[in-house]
């Protein structure tokens, strides 16, 4: 049995280096033994395989130190019993923190301040599930037994209580599903800088309305309309290139 858990942990150690080198631009040119022996993330996550291991054979204390010293060396906290798939990249790592009843899925991306955490002090399931190819920006806060649909991205500090459709892009605080440039974001890095600004949209329609209104009591009182569009500008205007290299 512990040889069949050691091969297990070989297996996904080998599956996160590759997800590293495949998703961190400064892997790319690097040999898998220098990142493993080097990145953060692969420490946290090959401390937090080998304490799961432990801890789903019912062995007390030491998943928990081991836990702990990961949390020292690495700033990433991973409790012993959360679930993590395969193919998990966890940029740079500091204070990313994953709780107890969180739930992972394959090719997950985090990037660093991420918390996948829990609320209140009710016990059970209450921690976020994260399905399938999900990037989570820089400092996302993930609250609560929500679930994150497969394929999608949380925008870097954006606050989500709520459950996430796939491929949907949210942001925000709290956080709302919105779509980029008309269309759902590909690949596995997503663009932080040109994300619409759900808030300047919904001042662009009001005023529209308003725009109308004023338009249609103009008729009704025989004066001349004043044509007028919308003149909205956004707190945080999208420039520069995309943060995501395209």
């Amino acid at each position: 049995m512990a040889g069949f858990e050691l091969a297990r942990v070989v297996k996904e150690l080998r599956r996160d280096v590759q997800a590293a080198r495949t998703r961190d631009p400064a892997a790319r040119d690097v040999g898998q033994l220098e990142i493993l022996t080097t990145w953060p993330g692969i420490h946290a996550l090959l401390a937090h395989r080998v304490a799961h291991a432990l801890d789903a054979a019912g062995v007390a204390l030491l998943p928990r130190l081991i836990s702990m010293l990961a949390r020292m060396l690495t700033g990433v906290e991973i409790h012993p019993a959360a679930r993590i798939g395969g193919g998990l990249f966890i940029d740079h790592g500091t204070g990313v923190v994953i709780g107890e009843t969180a739930e992972i899925g394959d090719d997950v991306t985090l990037y660093q301040g991420v918390t996948l955490g829990g609320t209140g002090f009710a016990t059970g399931k209450r921690h976020p599930t994260v399905q399938d190819n999900v990037t989570i920006g820089s400092g996302a806060k993930l609250l609560g037994p929500i679930t994150i649909g497969h394929g999608a991205k949380i925008g870097a500090n954006s606050v989500v209580i709520t459950d996430v459709p796939p491929n949907s892009t949210v942001v925000g605080n709290p956080g709302h599903p919105v779509r980029v440039e008309g269309r759902r974001a590909e690949g596995p890095d997503a663009d932080w800088i040109h994300l619409p600004d759900p808030i300047a949209e919904a001042m662009k329609e009001l005023s529209d309305r308003i725009s109308e209104v004023e338009r249609r009591l103009a008729d009704a009182n025989g004066e001349p309309a004043r044509d007028r569009e919308a003149d909205v500008t956004e707190l945080r205007p999208k420039k520069g290139p995309s943060s995501a290299g395209g």
